[in-house]
């Protein structure tokens, strides 16, 4: 099989919605996704003909610093490096936004994500204490209890 081609299309805030499963499958609890549904730029994860992979979804933080708030892929679309991909098309766009720095936050819990943004460019940035013991359900992931919020940046341009 040749290599998929993934692009980024946006998504009007009336129909975020539909893309509600996709985003709890990366955020767990949805009373929380439905929080934040509205806010930022969404983006489908499309690929090849036209099939919705996945979404992504990035709020501004503050100034010049974009948050990369969800990323979700179907587990068939996993494993295949789209997700660096997704990535690095999101760092162009937000560059070209006049963006300085994306960060972006995961649990503690997290092991697989710790290692994909690291493989991703991103470097540990703070440690957000006891931010997942808000959230209404107790998230246990690989026999860990979410607990803390690990914040990773990238720098997309330098001052």
């Amino acid at each position: 099989m040749g290599e998929i081609s993934v692009w980024l299309q946006l998504v009007e805030s009336s129909d975020r919605l539909e893309y509600l499963p996709y985003l709890v499958m990366a955020d767990e609890s949805e009373s929380v996704v439905k929080e934040y549904i509205a806010e930022g730029q969404m983006f489908a994860i499309m690929v090849d003909s036209g099939t919705v992979a996945g979404v992504a979804l990035f709020v501004e933080d503050s100034e010049g610093v974009i948050e990369l708030k969800n990323i979700a892929l179907d587990p068939q679309f996993r494993g295949l490096g789209l997700g660096k991909r997704v990535i690095n098309l999101a760092f162009e766009i937000f560059k070209g936004q006049g963006f300085r720095k994306m960060i972006v936050g995961t649990a503690n819990s997290s092991i697989a994500s710790l290692a994909f943004y690291q493989k991703a460019g991103f470097r540990m940035a703070e440690i957000r204490k006891d931010f997942f013991l808000k959230y209404p359900e107790q998230i246990i992931e690989d026999g860990i209890q979410a607990m803390d919020m690990v914040v990773f940046e990238r720098v997309l341009q330098e001052e």
